[in-house]
């Protein structure tokens, strides 16, 4: 079962990043309530740094235990370490570096210092994923996850890309269409850098609550797409499913061609 999309439209990138921040907050803290740890799955890109920003001006951040949440990434380029491109490295200049994580629950994907190529460190990040089932399984026997190769993912945050890209998984390319693995590695994405680690689209759906938060009139044909049931491989956006939640969280620009039939304007609450 997976969660029919909810749409939620916002004025401005601006209160867009302040609603995305206000939900994250709320869910984080909902979730340690009744699980004592949390998992975000973090996106890159403008919108998702602009929402990350805005957690961490939040009054209301400090009431997440961050040391108790496991931070995970939908995607990355395979990049050096320290390449300012890199979705980790933004993450942590918006977020990480200014709230108390604990470091072993930061799982970023591996960097070219480390790997020779972006499939080596697609395997590697899908070790570290199947470790980390295995662990929650150990602390919780009857733990329930949609996967057993995968921890449970509470929010996973997407951005959207105006070709309708989620993650680095690209309209018609090989990304979109593998099956049967939690990672993929992306030797020729048609934006730069050509080389990228992604969850694949099987993983991505796993996730309790699937966010794709999308800024721009140049995103309004791909969310129009997306949300008028194209297929995934032709517009990868509108494959993406929650378990329990799918939400769309857009500004008036990218809600151009929405049709009518989703818009819920009225939807900001942290729900």
């Amino acid at each position: 079962m997976s969660a029919e999309p909810k749409v939620s439209i916002h004025p401005s990138q601006t209160s867009l990043a302040a609603a995305v921040a206000a939900r994250l907050i709320t869910r984080l803290v909902d979730v340690q309530s009744d699980r004592g740890t949390a998992t975000v799955v973090l996106t890159g890109g403008s919108m998702g740094t602009a929402a990350l920003e805005a957690v961490a001006e939040s009054p209301a951040h400090s009431a997440v235990d961050w040391a108790n949440v496991h931070f995970w990434w939908g995607d990355e380029r395979f990049l050096g370490t320290d390449d300012p491109d890199r979705n980790a490295v933004q993450a942590r200049g918006a977020l990480l570096d200014h709230i108390t994580v604990d470091p072993d629950k930061v799982h970023e994907f591996g960097s070219k210092d480390e790997f020779p190529d972006e499939n080596a460190a697609a395997l590697d990040y899908a070790e570290q994923l199947a470790a980390a089932a295995r662990a929650e399984v150990d602390i919780d026997a009857d733990a329930v996850q949609p996967d057993p190769r995968l921890p449970r993912f509470d929010v996973l945050l997407l951005g959207v890309g105006p070709d309708a890209h989620i993650a680095s998984l690209f309209p018609e390319m090989a990304g979109i269409r593998t099956k049967g693995t939690t990672t993929v590695g992306v030797a020729d994405a048609p934006k730069p850098p050509p080389q990228r680690v992604s969850l694949t689209l099987e993983t991505i759906n796993t996730a309790q609550e699937v966010w794709l938060s999308v800024s721009g009139s140049d995103k309004a044909g791909a969310v129009g797409l997306a949300l008028a049931g194209a297929g995934h491989v032709q517009v990868p956006a509108a494959g993406a499913r929650g378990v329990r939640k799918t939400l769309w969280l857009i500004d008036q620009d990218a809600a151009q061609k929405l049709p009518g039939r989703l818009i819920d304007q009225d939807d900001e609450s942290g729900d």
